[in-house]
């Protein structure tokens, strides 16, 4: 397994993966972290968005315009369905370039599927769409390495950096970390990044 087949899975298993998503919003302490960083009514770029439950639909519910990427087109779909006046738009977030910066971005349960090499990459990425003082929330695996999963009995791909490297690479590309925790139990055992742009 992969981290280039999350695509065809997500892809296969749109419909059920936003059946089984749930709407709860264990995250939603962390998303009010990130709000507050990024600021009242600032743009939000959800790299990962799925169908846009049910966190784009807290931000948007919260004043803040989404653009929403997914490379299943199945969730694209749902997400504008449910939410025609925000922006949704089928793309691969390694090659992500919106032509436009965001006061945050956002890449929850999303970036972890990347190779170690395309996330080292993606920090580029971010860069070039955040605006001066951008908020910047992801979640990672707690420590270095590979874990494969299983979604619809197929194998799911994780992959995290070392802690230190997340820095390095926040760092390097003008980002400082606000917040971080591992294995936050509060938060279904996610670990968590928020970062602000310079």
């Amino acid at each position: 397994m992969t981290a280039d087949a999350i695509i065809g899975l997500y892809t296969r298993h749109a419909q059920q993966w936003d059946r089984e998503r749930g709407r709860t919003l264990l995250e939603r302490a962390w998303l009010e972290q990130f709000r507050h960083c990024a600021g009242d009514g600032a743009a939000v770029l959800d790299l990962g968005c799925g169908s846009g439950e049910p966190i784009a639909r807290f931000l948007i519910a919260a004043g803040h315009g989404v653009t929403g990427l997914d490379s299943s087109p199945g969730l694209i779909e749902l997400a504008q369905r449910r939410f025609p006046d925000q922006h949704w738009v089928v793309g691969d977030m390694r090659r992500a370039d919106l032509k436009r910066q965001f006061g945050g971005i956002l890449a929850w349960d999303s970036f972890f599927h990347l190779s170690p090499d395309d996330q080292r990459a993606m920090f580029a990425v971010f860069r070039a769409h955040a605006a001066p003082g951008a908020a910047l929330m992801f979640t990672s695996g707690p420590a270095e390495g590979v874990a494969t999963g299983s979604y619809q009995g197929e194998p799911l791909y994780h992959a995290s950096l070392a802690p230190a490297e997340y820095r390095q690479l926040l760092a390097r590309h003008g980002f400082t970390v606000v917040a971080h925790r591992a294995n936050d139990p509060d938060c279904g055992g996610h670990t968590v990044w928020l970062a602000k742009s310079g």
